[in-house]
């Protein structure tokens, strides 16, 4: 039996891609892959008989890349599979953060008790939370992968003028309904509003920072439901004293930025929908599914992608010992992003006895 350890509470109906004649899931020693929502693996002591991780999800903070590649563990991701639940809210930001919705009503709470008066104090007070409409604005992208280009979909049918950057897009590439920049300060100083779908790493740390809000437009608002780190609080909140920036709407909230006035903060509800956590986990579980059984590889943030037919037998081999293995019995079919591995395709027995061979995993 295959043992998959979960590490959060997976949708039953990822579980069930699982044959249960060949499949164990949950709390289960010596696993041979992992499925994780959102715990946090960096001080976990990964087991040695793990081959692969499993986000359900598109972001893999929580998972430490560079030990798993170093260890040779695929670790996968379900890009797009939370697309729809992300973008949906990133629009009911649009919203939030135009017309005072949350201001409104908060304060229509606090007129409980008034009885026959609540009409008319509805009436009266209505006017200091009178907003601004979307509707031929500009929504600047930054970062046009699955989910941002679902939000340029649906923001161009509400009459939005979309603008987008993404640093990773080929040459020439045509997004319907987008207008894409060549300059990231395009999108500062055109925007109403700027909404960003890129990953949190070394290169997009803080990268919002007080040079990124000068260069915007009076009044700007922000919308993060990327990731917190993305945005630096200690240059935001002064912009937001300011005006420089009319509201941020963040769904990575932290302490430093609760209770700061044009805060719109949202508990991480992104892809917390069933249907976004049903489609996350059946991909998540298909993935391992085909690397355990195959060997195949896709949607891995730090292996190159591998297709096999079931029944293949793989090795991973670290590079000192490939040519051997090529040699003996086999053909490389790709190379690990980062920890000196490759895998190969196996055609019969492999002898590499004084290659100086580190590890070598049949798949």
């Amino acid at each position: 039996m295959k043992k998959i350890l979960t590490l959060n509470k997976i949708s039953p109906v990822g579980l069930s891609r699982f044959d249960e004649n060949t499949y164990v899931c949950g709390e289960v020693e010596q696993p041979d892959a992992v499925i994780v929502r959102s715990a946090s693996m960096h001080d976990m002591e990964i087991p040695a008989s793990v081959v692969a991780i499993a986000r359900a999800g598109a972001g893999t903070n929580n998972i430490p890349i560079e030990k798993c590649s170093e260890q040779g563990i695929v670790v996968f991701n379900t890009p797009g599979a939370n697309a729809n639940a992300v973008k949906e809210l990133v629009i009911c930001g649009l919203f939030l953060s135009s017309r005072k919705i949350v201001q409104g009503a908060m304060w229509a709470q606090t007129l409980k008790g008034k009885g026959d008066e609540v009409g008319k104090l509805v009436e009266k007070g209505k006017s200091q939370f009178a907003g601004n409409e979307i509707l031929g604005k500009t929504l600047g992208l930054i970062g046009l992968g699955a989910i941002g280009r679902k939000v340029a979909e649906a923001a161009t049918a509400l009459g939005m003028k979309v603008i987008g950057y993404d640093s990773f897009l080929p040459e020439g590439t045509e997004i319907a309904g987008v207008e894409i920049v060549k300059s990231i300060d395009e999108i500062y100083q055109n925007s109403d509003y700027i909404s960003l779908h890129i990953p949190l790493n070394d290169s997009t740390k803080g990268m919002i920072d007080a040079a990124a809000l000068a260069a915007c437009k009076d009044g700007v608002k922000i919308l993060n439901f990327a990731r917190g780190g993305i945005v630096d609080t200690s240059a935001l909140i002064p912009a937001l004293e300011s005006g420089k920036v009319s509201a941020y709407v963040i769904d990575f909230p932290d302490d430093s930025i609760l209770g700061v006035d044009g805060v719109i903060a949202i508990p991480h509800l992104g892809a917390s929908s069933a249907e976004s956590e049903e489609n996350c986990a059946a991909m998540a579980a298909d993935q391992l599914i085909d690397y355990i059984e195959t060997g195949s590889i896709k949607n891995s943030v730090n292996m190159s992608p591998v297709a096999l037919e079931k029944g293949a037998k793989t090795c991973v081999f670290c590079k000192e010992s490939a040519a051997a293995a090529v040699r003996s019995a086999g053909k490389v079919l790709g190379e690990a992003a980062k920890g000196g591995y490759c895998y190969i395709a196996l055609e019969g027995s492999v002898d590499v006895a004084g290659e100086g061979i580190l590890k070598v995993r049949v798949l």
